[in-house]
């Protein structure tokens, strides 16, 4: 079994942001994996696992403030950090793996900002794999909390507001994974005013990208029961995107973290197949 090396990458502002390495002796592809907004790469270690067993480096980095990165909890500045953090990412995963471009997965918040990094960084994402994306969310602020966040970035862009996803049945149905959320030291519960206000930046880059030109080949994965994301906007706008080579993967039980659920051997052979037929450059 492949196991992760845990390490940590020092981003141009200082920030020393941990993560999961798969490095396979002889990759023929390399993979820039995102995890969502609460979660870490701890909840994706499996897929991780499986693609790296396919012959691909990974690098499954764990968010600025979120997961085993303690310092500033839930902050992230701007979008423009947002973006300059996942560019490094890719440029040092680029550099490693010595691929000029990279499949990128995104799960769930991690769907958006693989979408914004591919329409800002184009040339170095040869696929996109959004499992569940978090495109266009279900579930939102309540008005009287966007108005609080209106005034933190006014008085106070580090104020932590509650993430509304705090109920882990939103994620999965299944048993041992509702014990492990619970105990979960690392979920991420609150993020920042000015975190709040990137993230909706981020979805300025999501609706303009079917124009952005950007034609790679695209996998979407959708969970039938999906409590967090509207399955038909997300329908809708993948469907839009001019990219020829893509593909629709649905899992009708299935719950929003499709990795979850008891049996998840059809979402782990769809992600890693689609990704692995697409290999082929020589690094």
């Amino acid at each position: 079994m492949l196991v992760p090396s845990v390490e940590s990458i020092l981003l141009s502002d200082g920030y020393r942001a941990a993560v999961r390495w798969w490095r396979p002796g002889r990759p023929r592809g390399a993979v820039l994996y995102f995890h969502g907004i609460q979660s870490h790469g701890g909840w994706y270690e499996q897929s991780g696992r499986l693609l790296a067993e396919g012959d691909l480096a990974v690098l499954m980095p764990d968010r600025r403030g979120s997961g085993m990165n303690q310092h500033q909890r839930g902050h992230v500045a701007s979008v423009e950090q947002c973006l300059s953090d996942a560019q490094e990412l890719l440029e040092t995963l680029v550099t490693e793996s010595g691929f000029s471009s990279v499949h990128v997965v995104g799960v769930s918040w991690g769907g958006k900002l693989s979408v914004a990094l591919a329409g800002t960084a184009p040339a170095r994402v040869r696929t996109l794999s959004l499992v569940a994306p978090g495109l266009f969310p279900r579930i939102d602020l309540a008005t009287t909390d966007k108005f609080r966040v209106a005034m933190a970035m006014m008085n106070d862009r580090h104020h932590l507001f509650d993430i509304p996803l705090n109920d882990p049945h939103l994620f999965t149905s299944n048993p041992a994974r509702l014990a492990f959320l619970e105990g979960d030291t690392l979920m991420l519960r609150q993020v920042s005013a000015s975190f709040l206000l990137a993230s909706r930046h981020l979805d300025r880059h999501v609706r303009r990208f079917p124009r952005s030109g950007w034609r790679g080949g695209v996998h979407l994965l959708l969970a039938g029961r999906d409590k967090v994301i509207d399955n038909d906007r997300t329908r809708q706008w993948f469907e839009s995107l001019p990219s020829p080579d893509r593909q629709l993967s649905e899992y009708p039980p299935a719950e929003h973290t499709i990795e979850f659920e008891e049996d998840a051997s059809r979402f782990y052979q769809d992600l890693t197949s689609w990704i692995a037929a697409r290999c082929g450059e020589a690094p």
